[in-house]
């Protein structure tokens, strides 16, 4: 469960990205060690990380490589981009903008 520490950051990051112009913008939890495969989205996506650590590698460009994000970090990933994405062992929880 989130504390209310992390509960109240949410809520800042789902304002910020609001302001930067996200129509859909919620929070997320993934659970300990999740995987997401290769995908795209259409659009610009935010995702800004509350608690936990989020691995991400981007697999058609030239040089592949993993990097791993944590609380605080806001990472954008560009609209049609091909990534995929691990989970920390301890989850994570992130707010999304779409």
């Amino acid at each position: 469960m989130a504390s209310p520490d992390s509960r109240s950051l949410a809520k800042k990051y789902e304002e910020e990205a609001r302001e930067r112009g996200f129509k859909q913008v919620f929070t997320w939890t993934d659970s300990p060690d999740a995987y997401y495969p290769p995908h795209s989205h259409r659009e610009l996506t935010t995702h800004l990380i509350v608690q936990g650590q989020f691995t991400i590698s981007y697999p058609q460009d030239p040089n592949p490589t993993r990097a791993t994000f944590g609380p605080g970090v806001c990472v954008d990933v560009d609209a049609g981009r091909l990534h995929e994405v691990w989970i920390g062992e301890e989850g994570c929880t992130y707010v999304i903008g779409e």
